[in-house]
């Protein structure tokens, strides 16, 4: 009799693990980031372009960002442009790319090293 109650709940025990972790994949809104895991993660996925002294070049900015690291939100993306053009390497920053929250995606532009959402 007690290793069939051990069983019994080791086996609800084990229902109910499986069902948490289904349910946690849906609850959030959005197509992206439905995991709680990554609930208040922004992620931006951008194509730039810089220009210095009338010529072009494409601009990594995931290369800024600490090593291990590539979650990077509009206001991070913004200090990088800051730096970028403060420190003279670009005269001037554009792009296009999309922000994935748990708001769900939206689009995002980079127009003369301003993000704009």
């Amino acid at each position: 009799m007690h290793a069939s109650v051990l069983s019994a709940v080791q086996i609800a025990v084990t229902f109910g693990l499986v069902a948490w972790m289904i349910t946690g994949f849906t609850p959030l809104p959005g197509r992206w980031l439905r995991w709680k895991m990554f609930c208040r993660a922004t992620f931006t996925i951008i194509t730039l372009v810089g220009a210095k002294d009338g010529r072009t070049e494409p601009v990594n900015v995931y290369e800024h960002l600490s090593p291990g690291s590539f979650i990077l939100g509009p206001s991070q993306l913004q200090t990088i442009l800051d730096h970028l053009t403060a420190s003279g390497r670009y005269d001037r920053i554009d792009g296009y790319g999309r922000v994935l929250s748990a708001r769900g995606e939206q689009t995002v532009e980079v127009r003369g090293s301003r993000v704009v959402l």
